[in-house]
């Protein structure tokens, strides 16, 4: 996320009131999070493990619970809660904006783009031309949609993401300013859900198939020409990159890459990374050969314990 003008680094430790390592001048120009940082955003880490991560990402300040050196070039917000300063910050500089209209005046939607009743486009939301736009959708602020997409009934652009930090009082919630961003020629089905980004966007890449009832978590980025079958569930922060094709009831976790035209059969459980242009199947995820082999041999235990009496 952006501000709309840079803001010194004395001006945003007074929001949240903390205190500063650096140039009281230090230019800020956004905030993001750790795998979509750049030059002049603020990034927060509260956990040991990942202070070095942070301190030597692209961000220019750091938000950090704890003093320790500061890197040369960069600044310090020292805070006793990174998570809820970070909260505090996204709310002050892009507040929730109230609807007050099913399809606001704000919204921008192409020539020749047909919206079904009981559609509700949010603020700020552009959609390019001759897209059909099927009842029940709801489309939240600053979704952008590309020309020649259709969306089925029921599906749900830009909910928050699912990222939480866990309290003696229950879960506190990441606050979401992202967008979602839907390509050209995106088929989307019915009763999908697609979360915007943290602070960055997820993105659905041009001519990507979408069947009905696929959720894609937060920050994801899905490349050109995909196929995703129904009941698909993918993770934050994962890529797939061209060309995938991923059949139903697939799960992945989050923060890894599916290789280019990368086919993962039905059922699996995406674990890890995996390169493009193989075939994968199973829970953990192996090749589909290897994996099939495997459950062939699995079949044989009776006979080979048998033949060992």
């Amino acid at each position: 996320m952006k501000f709309s003008n840079a803001y010194s680094l004395k001006d945003i430790a007074n929001i949240i009131n903390c205190e500063y390592v650096g140039d009281a001048l230090f230019s800020i120009t956004g905030m993001n999070e750790i795998h979509v940082v750049e030059k002049g955003d603020i990034v927060f880490v509260d956990h040991p493990k990942y202070y070095d991560k942070a301190l030597n990402s692209a961000a220019s300040v750091i938000l950090i619970n704890k003093v320790v050196d500061c890197p040369e070039g960069k600044a310090l917000l020292i805070s006793e809660d990174p998570f809820r300063d970070f909260n505090t910050l996204t709310k002050h500089f892009k507040p929730f904006e109230k609807a007050h209209a099913a399809v606001a005046q704000t919204a921008q939607i192409g020539e020749g783009t047909i919206i079904q009743p009981n559609v509700f486009i949010g603020n700020n939301v552009t959609i390019g031309k001759n897209c059909l736009i099927h009842p029940n959708v709801a489309i939240y602020d600053h979704t952008i949609i590309g020309d020649n997409v259709i969306i089925h009934a029921g599906t749900v652009l830009g909910a928050d993401a699912f990222y939480y930090k866990k309290r003696a009082e229950g879960f506190d919630q990441l606050v979401s300013v992202g967008r979602v961003i839907i390509k050209d020629n995106v088929g989307i089905g019915a009763l999908c859900t697609i979360d915007k980004g943290v602070t960055g966007d997820t993105t659905i890449g041009e001519g990507t198939k979408i069947d009905n009832q696929v959720h894609v978590g937060h920050d994801t980025i899905i490349g050109k020409k995909c196929l995703i079958a129904s009941q698909t569930g993918i993770a934050g922060c994962v890529v797939i990159e061209d060309e995938v094709t991923i059949w139903g009831q697939v799960g992945t976790t989050s923060g890894i890459t599916i290789g280019e035209k990368a086919v993962i059969l039905g059922q699996t459980g995406v674990t890890k990374s995996v390169e493009g242009g193989k075939t994968y199947f199973g829970t953990p995820i192996e090749e589909s050969r290897e994996k099939l082999k495997q459950l062939a041999n699995i079949k044989r235990i009776p006979e080979i314990l048998t033949k060992l009496k």
